[in-house]
């Protein structure tokens, strides 16, 4: 898996919030705004592009694999595990099969969810008919997008998909395993 090209698609934006302060933080905790996934993840994330170009849309990504440091600042910011995993047992973020995002139009504009990315309240909950009827359609288009290549929803987060059985995945955080994860 070492020295893979960089590989992109046309229906996938890039826009880590976590090597920014527009996050939970408030302040970047990551050094740089790469995204990197685990093949198989990597793979997931091209079905779910090609479904969504299909539709005229696009994916924004938020975040993709993370390090059990930055993991740890968001612990501290949020110590709460409906919506932020505790570092000791490892996200799924941590083993690079997870990730955060949203649905834009084809010229980029994001469509309306309810809330935001990582507001970490209920109304980010799945399922919820306390935000307005176009964002329960937009958070059901994406809900169906993803399980259709392959993901599995997180239920406190709109925005938070993973690779069925993540455990099964070991939790990257040196630098070798790290070189085997994929740029998206």
């Amino acid at each position: 898996m070492d020295g893979l090209p960089e590989i992109s698609h046309p229906a996938i934006d890039i826009d880590l919030r976590y090597a920014t302060a527009d996050n939970i933080c408030g302040r970047p905790i990551y050094a740089r705004a790469g995204a990197l996934l685990h093949p198989d993840a990597h793979a997931a994330l091209l079905r779910a592009a090609d479904l969504a170009q299909a539709h005229q849309l696009r994916l924004r990504m938020f975040d993709a694999y993370r390090p059990l440091a930055a993991q740890h600042c968001l612990w501290a910011a949020l110590p709460d595990p409906d919506f932020v995993a505790d570092p000791a047992q490892g996200s799924t973020h941590n083993r690079g099969v997870a990730v955060d995002l949203t649905l834009t139009d084809i010229g980029g504009r994001p469509f309306d969810m309810g809330t935001g990315f990582d507001d970490m309240t209920p109304q980010s909950h799945h399922g919820r008919t306390d935000v307005g009827p176009s964002a329960q359609r937009n958070r059901a288009h994406l809900l169906g997008l993803m399980a259709l290549a392959g993901w599995e929803h997180h239920p406190y987060e709109w925005w938070h998909y993973n690779l069925p059985a993540p455990t099964r995945y070991a939790i990257v955080d040196d630098a070798a395993n790290v070189a085997r994860l994929m740029n998206v």
